[in-house]
């Protein structure tokens, strides 16, 4: 009979554990912030494949990250930042691991940049990316009915419009209110009008189109959303998070935010760093949420007020 390990091995997928120590933390913290990350992320118990295609085009393509052992696991797809204008999958391997290890699979997908995409080309690529994930998810050990979008700084501007804006999802045969379990946004712009600076106008048409806001689609049902950010932001206002969450609870949507005290922009993705997740208050916090609202959950899904963490 052919080996786990051969048939790991055939499929692409790569093992990490967990060792019974923290010897390698303890070692690594000697290392630059990314050979922590790169070397942490190694120690961790999960499986991943790259690269595959999601789309026609180079940056059409995604990482799933899932648990090795767990069956019809919730799903994240998770959004990366960098002003719709960096960014690569690659370089949040750490987080993706980090929700792996803790149960979740975990989609990453690269999707068009400025200048080779403006608004809304990574709007449809998101919506793509979420479409691959509700046809192929089962496969990865995915639960499809279980999917939430994510995402940090921009990222989670592009799951909160998916989540939101329903045009996005209804191009590729999705509806939000039926195929998203909810949005979990980390330091996200939601609400950033007028737009100032001279590469972002270009990249939304303009300085002052409310139709390229979140807070614009916050009437009628939405996913539950949780909106995570940190008091020491200085990249994005830290009140885009309030207000959205303001208006969704006032459009009788469910929707949670979360403040933390001393978190700054790039900051807070060290609550997601491989041996901290589970002494930092944002990964816990996601992981109530992500039981609260999902539909195998029992537990009561009503409006919840914010709050902030100490």
């Amino acid at each position: 009979m052919e080996s786990a390990n051969a048939r790991r091995a055939a499929t692409g997928w790569r093992t990490r554990l967990i060792p019974d120590n923290v010897l390698a933390f303890v070692s690594a913290a000697a290392w630059s912030l990314t050979g922590v990350l790169g070397a942490l992320t190694r120690l961790q118990r999960y499986e991943a494949m790259t690269d595959i295609p999601y789309a026609e085009g180079a940056r059409h393509k995604l990482d799933v990250y899932r648990p090795t052992i767990a069956a019809a696991a919730p799903v994240i797809v998770f959004f990366y930042g960098g002003s719709w204008q960096s960014g690569e999958k690659a370089m949040y391997h750490f987080l993706a691991a980090t929700l792996a290890a803790r149960g979740y699979a975990v989609v990453v997908p690269d999707y068009r940049l400025y200048p080779q995409g403006n608004f809304p080309d990574f709007l449809t690529d998101g919506a793509k990316a979420v479409r691959w994930t509700r046809e192929n998810i089962a496969t990865f050990r995915g639960d499809s009915k279980r999917i939430f979008v994510m995402g940090h700084s921009a990222g989670a501007y592009i799951a909160a419009m998916l989540a939101l804006d329903g045009q996005w999802l209804s191009g590729v045969a999705l509806d939000p209110t039926r195929d998203i379990a909810g949005v979990i946004g980390v330091s996200g712009p939601y609400d950033f009008l007028p737009i100032r600076d001279p590469v972002l106008k270009i990249i939304f048409g303009g300085d002052n189109h409310p139709a390229t806001q979140p807070i614009s689609f916050v009437e009628g049902r939405k996913p539950p959303a949780i909106l995570l950010t940190g008091d020491a932001d200085g990249k994005v206002d830290p009140g885009n998070s309030k207000r959205l969450a303001d208006e969704l609870r006032r459009s009788g949507n469910d929707a949670t935010d979360v403040m933390y005290r001393n978190f700054g922009h790039l900051t807070i993705l060290a609550a997601f760093a491989p041996g901290l997740a589970a002494f930092l208050s944002p990964v816990t916090d996601i992981d109530a949420f992500v039981e609260r609202v999902s539909p195998r959950s029992s537990r009561n899904t009503s409006m919840q007020a914010g709050r902030a963490v100490p």
